[in-house]
């Protein structure tokens, strides 16, 4: 691994330290609702950036797979929060 690849998972991992933080210090449901599909997202990116890496074609599988997975999660969240209005 490069520099570059280094670089890029600090980053990464400083963007998942700050997401986790507004997930727990939100101040209401909502945003940390976004806070969690951010997780998603970027959990997402980096499995298909490791597939990259790697040169590994079921990474790509596995991201697709989570990426709807988290999809449907972020949907049952906020209907169970539109509802509790």
């Amino acid at each position: 691994m490069s520099i570059l690849s280094y670089l890029f998972f600090g980053l990464i991992g400083l963007g998942v330290i700050l997401a986790f933080l507004r997930m727990i210090l939100g101040p209401t449901s909502a945003d940390r609702l976004a806070a969690l599909d951010m997780l998603n997202i970027i959990l997402t990116g980096t499995i298909a950036i490791l597939a990259l890496t790697f040169n590994n074609g079921l990474y790509l599988d596995i991201a697709l797979v989570y990426g709807l997975l988290s999809f449907v999660e972020t949907i049952v969240i906020a209907r169970y929060l539109e509802a509790k209005k």
